[in-house]
């Protein structure tokens, strides 16, 4: 099976596993660009992997001090690949792994007052099938984490947020990274 490293952290230069097909992981270039750009929000934060699949980047935040990564997948055979590589890293204490889509699981979480769900959300949801954007008018209508950010393919343009938050767009080749961020 193919393998993917862990960028930096306490698991640096270890290997995950990842699917062999059906699932897109992140490439490297990318999710140490992600990492660099939500590096000072990652020490002690709470993270929600959606899409999970190998779940290369909250396993990456749980590396750099992450406090807790909740992992959500749909596909069973992929689950169980996520959780070898969970227990391969020994964060199991530090996991919680869901068997759920992603648009389904965040419907239901709440959002209002300071305390939200999570510190930080990350989704790397398959292109061209109207996640990202279900994902993103989502948190855009009840913001469920305080920082989300979306992979996507470049020529998607995610909406921008109203009052109260801030959206920063990167691009890297045919891949953009488009982070949400409230600001009250």
């Amino acid at each position: 099976m193919p393998e993917i490293r862990i960028i930096a952290g306490v698991w640096r230069g270890r290997k995950i596993t990842v699917p062999p097909e059906g699932v897109r992981p992140t490439a490297d270039k990318v999710r140490e660009a992600w990492m660099s750009i939500l590096q000072p929000s990652i020490p002690d934060a709470r993270v929600l992997d959606l899409c999970s699949g190998s779940g290369a980047l909250g396993l990456e935040a749980l590396s750099r001090g992450a406090e807790h990564c909740d992992f959500v997948e749909q596909d069973a055979a992929v689950l169980t690949l996520l959780q070898q590589n969970i227990t391969a890293l020994g964060a199991a204490a530090r996991a919680t792994i869901h068997k759920a889509e992603a648009v389904d699981f965040v419907a239901g979480k709440p959002a209002a007052g300071a305390e939200r769900a999570w510190d930080l959300a990350f989704s790397d949801p398959p292109y061209r099938q109207g996640i990202a954007e279900a994902l993103v008018a989502r948190w855009l209508s009840a913001p469920f984490a305080t920082i989300f950010a979306v992979e996507h393919e470049r020529d998607l343009i995610l909406p921008d947020p109203g009052a109260g938050a801030t959206v920063d767009r990167r691009r890297y080749g045919a891949t953009a990274l488009t982070f949400y961020r409230v600001t009250d």
